[in-house]
């Protein structure tokens, strides 16, 4: 398959390398007609305002939304899972989307780059160690979003910090950063296949 990561901001070089160790294509996307050219699309971590607000310059946002509506599978890390959401929370007052998602995300809900952690998830059935990173979670899930991992937050509850509709998956984790491929090869191999023709 052709994987898209894209390579606007955020660290996008982690996921080209995790989709060619897994034996994919993987090709950086910062204009419409690479994005035209893949299969499938990885949204990196970094910071989500500047990654949409670039995605907007670059002449990307609207063509990234309609691929997704067209049934494109898309992965989203961190950033990339808030910019799938449908809405957010503690964004700025006009931050873009890609959407697709129907969740609400709260942004650095597990607070700043200081409190970044690593823990052991229950993630698709499968013990994984994950990385944490100014992460998201998920305040509100839509009936047709699977819950593939939660953990429990600072305000006690626990929060779905993996999750997928159809042919769209996002984790508020770095699976980039640990060397374990799981996370990319569940998204190439339970959420690609079946949704590419």
């Amino acid at each position: 398959m052709k994987i898209g990561v894209l390579a606007l901001q955020g660290d996008f070089r982690e996921h080209i390398q995790a989709v060619k160790m897994a034996g994919h294509a993987g090709l950086t996307v910062r204009r419409p007609e690479e994005l035209a050219e893949i299969d499938a699309l990885i949204i990196p971590g970094g910071e989500s305002t500047t990654i949409a607000l670039l995605a907007q310059s670059f002449g990307l946002l609207q063509p990234i939304r309609e691929r997704i509506a067209a049934g494109m599978p898309v992965y989203g890390s961190c950033a990339g899972m808030i910019l799938l959401a449908d809405r957010i929370l503690d964004g700025t007052e006009d931050q873009a989307t890609f959407g697709g998602i129907d969740m609400t995300v709260r942004r650095n809900a597990f607070g700043r780059q200081v409190d970044s952690f690593e823990s052991n998830l229950d993630f698709n059935n499968s013990p994984l160690r994950a990385v944490f990173i100014r992460a998201p979670w998920v305040e509100h899930l839509g009936k047709a979003v699977e819950v593939l991992s939660e953990i429990q937050g600072s305000d006690g509850a626990r929060h779905p910090v993996a999750v997928r509709q159809g042919s769209l998956f996002a984790t508020s984790f770095h699976p980039e950063l640990t060397g374990d491929l799981r996370v990319h090869r569940y998204f190439f191999d339970q959420v690609c296949v079946g949704a590419i023709k």
